[in-house]
């Protein structure tokens, strides 16, 4: 039996889908200087596919149409129908924390610390009444569990710390939908979104390692928690750690920490600045991070 994982639409694939398929190629052929000349025709297409994401029908309804209003109609009646899915498929008594979960986690994200708190679902909520609806809806492939790791061996999933993990949606532009953002606070930026941002930034990262490799991804923090860093993954034989900044701001605290206290040799800042790679690090553009695992296999 063959079993074929369906996901969204990748950046890459969005670029081609809405006509622009030799910008598509562009990235595919890691031609950063050229991709440098076009930076700011990724950086608007990013910005477009943050709101209108990858599910096919928002998807083609952008292509044909242009029309932001319409994108977040289709994403409601998406949204809508998983949560119609819940009662119809779910064991009726898990259905109410199933809602529970799926409707927190844009409130989870929001937060500095972006850890999963059963405590902000439901106050005084233990792990142990939800482990049966959080299985659920990743089984069912509608959120991603990004566990904690406490070490920097390989294999990184050996030592995952199962209690401490983040919980992210299969699509950034539901991310955006949920969360009720709305196409000019995404496409022009304002103080209230800045917040936010690195939210849908690192929901999007996510999903374009997820969509494009193989990868496990993790993310790690320090005993004390003063250092988070976004995400973690296997890459050949070198764990990568992967920080990532929503714009410009290239300040790398905290994957500066893992860096001196693991002494990684591959180490992945992805911004929107422009391609770059320094003696301890690797900027990745945004709109490149799909191709992370053939960018550093070609270093």
């Amino acid at each position: 039996v063959d079993f074929l994982k369906l996901y969204p639409l990748s950046f890459s694939e969005f670029l081609m889908a809405t006509g622009n398929e030799r910008f598509a190629k562009l990235l595919k052929k890691q031609d950063f200087e050229m991709i440098t000349n076009f930076k700011q025709t990724y950086i608007d297409a990013l910005k477009q596919y943050y709101f209108v994401g990858g599910m096919p029908e928002a998807v083609q309804s952008f292509a044909e149409s242009k029309d932001f209003n319409e994108v977040r109609t289709i994403q409601k009646r998406i949204l809508a129908a998983y949560e119609q899915d819940f009662s119809k498929h779910a064991p009726s008594n898990i259905v109410p924390r199933i809602r529970q979960l799926w409707n927190n986690i844009p409130t989870q994200l929001a937060k500095e610390n972006k850890k999963f708190i059963y405590g902000l679902v439901k106050e005084g909520a233990r792990a142990r009444e939800y482990e049966i609806a959080l299985s659920w809806l990743i089984d069912c492939g509608l959120v991603y569990q990004i566990n904690r790791i406490n070490n920097c061996k390989i294999p990184l999933s050996a030592y995952q710390d199962f209690n401490a993990f983040k919980l992210y949606l299969l699509d950034v532009g539901l991310l955006a939908a949920k969360a009720g953002v709305d196409d000019k606070t995404i496409l022009e930026g304002n103080a209230i979104f800045e917040e936010f941002k690195g939210s849908l930034t690192e929901q999007y990262v996510l999903c374009q390692i997820k969509e494009c490799t193989d990868l496990d991804v993790f993310y790690w923090s320090s005993d004390t928690g003063i250092a988070e860093l976004d995400f973690i993954t296997q890459i050949g034989r070198n764990n990568v750690p992967i920080e990532v900044k929503a714009s410009e701001n290239l300040q790398a605290k905290s994957l500066k920490s893992f860096v001196q206290k693991y002494n990684t040799p591959v180490n992945i800042r992805t911004s929107m600045s422009n391609y770059r790679k320094e003696e301890w690090l690797i900027n990745i553009p945004l709109y490149s991070v799909g191709n992370i695992e053939k960018i550093i296999n070609n270093n």
